[in-house]
This record gives C-alpha cells, structure tokens and sequence, in this order.
C-alpha cells in the first residue's frame, strides 16, 4: 500500500471518528413531527442519548439529563452502549494504522509486520462502522415505524433528528477507510515470502549448492595387540656382588667384581 493511499484512508478514518463523537453527545436523534394542522411553531423538542431538550420562540434552547437509563426506550438503552464502543473502537483503530504506516518506525521495519498491522487497524475501522451503523439504523426504523403507526396520535409521532443522518454519513466514512487499509493490505500466501536484498559491498558471501553426498556404512573396527616391551637390565657402576667361582685348572684361581 502506498504512503499517499495510507494518508487518504487515515484522514477518512479520522474524520468518522469525528462523526462519532458528535452523534454520540448531539441531543438530535428524534425531533419533534409537525404534521397537517397540528403546527406548534412556539416548541420544538430534541431527543437524544443523554438529554432531552426544549426549545421556544425568542428563548435559547434548555436541555435536561435523563434521571434514570430504565426511563429510555430499548433502542435508545442499546444505543447507548454501541455508540460508547464506536467511539472507543474507532479512536484504537486510529491509533493502530498510525502505528502500522511506512513514515513510522513504532513497529519492526519489515513490509509484513506493517501489513498486519494495518489489516488490523481496518478491521476495527470496519467493526467501529458496524457498531455506529446498528444503533442508528435501529433508531431511525423505530422513528418510522411509530410515525406511520395509526394508534399513535399527532403529538407522539417524532421524525428523524439530524444526529442519524451525521451518523450514516459517518459510517460510510469508517467503511471506506476500513476497506481501504484492509484490502489493499492483504497479500496472498506465495507473496508473503520476505525478500532480502544484499549490496556488493556486504560481507556476505553466496556460496553454490552442492549435491549430496550418500553416507558410507561404518567398517568394522580391528583389533591391533601391540607386543609389551621387556623389561632391560640398568647397569649400574657401584659394586654389588663379588663372588668367586673355582677354575677349572687347579694353578688359576679367579675372583672379580660384577658391576650392573
């Protein structure tokens, strides 16, 4: 994925993440239904996540909290809750494809551990839109579906806020950048494989395969005797022994020393 692609899906993400954050806290979900005869131009009133809030004729508006969240209807409880993981999951998924982008050095320098990162990251752009997109829709469904509800008189019937329309537009935004770091990150398995690239200058040397050899069996060792040597005599120059001998001619008699 090129640098100037990463930049363009990161500002779109970041601009839904503004389009979160404001229809979470905008009061402008369901507003007031002026129908047929029934004009009241003196009141307008606004509901929303938090408050509700009331607006007359030459007076600024007044906003009240609700006092308790069992007070809400459903869609508005699951609203709640949704739109809180939007914002969370949209603000982590902007951090994460910051982090994975070429002009960062947060994260390993190799090309796949920065594509995983931004897959990542575009994944929870893409569950951020899922978790705006719910809420919204599911208020606006119930918005017409009352409206057009004949049981319900004039002054129960509300009409879709400006806070929905901020919310879908929103969404096509997380989906865009969602999309874009997601699909243009994802390589198949044989691209995978890790190129390195060596200069001339490197002291790396590249060396030819060889085929091969087939192992030899072992031969069988031989059993060499080395004769021991016997042991010598050692002269020695002090006398040891005198002994005397008789000769055999009866004038010669012999003596003498033996040196060892």
């Amino acid at each position: 994925m090129a640098l100037p692609l990463e930049v363009v899906a990161l500002i779109i993400g970041f601009i839904g993440l503004i389009g979160v954050a404001a229809v979470t806290g905008l009061p402008m979900w369901k507003v007031t239904a002026f129908i047929e005869e029934n004009i009241i131009v003196m009141e307008t009133r606004w509901e929303g996540l938090w408050m509700n809030c009331f607006r007359q004729a030459n007076i600024r508006m007044q906003c009240k909290v609700y006092d308790s969240l069992l007070f809400l209807p459903p869609e508005l409880q699951a609203s709640r809750g949704l739109m809180c993981s939007s914002v969370a999951l949209t603000s982590f998924a902007l951090i994460v494809s910051a982090v994975g982008m070429k002009c960062t050095k947060v994260v390993d320098h190799r090309a796949r551990t920065k594509h995983i990162v931004l897959v990542a990251g575009g994944c929870l752009f893409l569950m951020g839109c899922v978790t705006t997109l719910i809420p919204v829709s599911w208020t606006g469904h119930v918005i017409i579906r009352d409206f057009y509800n004949p049981l319900l008189i004039d002054a129960q019937r509300r009409e879709l806020g400006e806070a929905l329309y901020i919310g879908w537009v929103a969404s096509a935004f997380l989906f865009a950048g969602g999309c874009m770091f997601t699909c243009c990150n994802i390589q198949s398995e044989d691209k995978k494989t890790e190129r390195y690239k060596y200069s001339k200058n490197s002291d790396y040397t590249v060396y030819t395969p060889q085929p091969l050899q087939p192992l030899q069996p072992p031969q069988p060792q031989q059993l060499v005797l080395i004769p021991r040597p016997e042991p010598q005599p050692v002269l020695s120059r002090q006398a040891s022994i005198v002994y005397s001998y008789p000769s055999r001619h009866a004038s010669v008699r012999s003596g003498g020393v033996a040196y060892l």
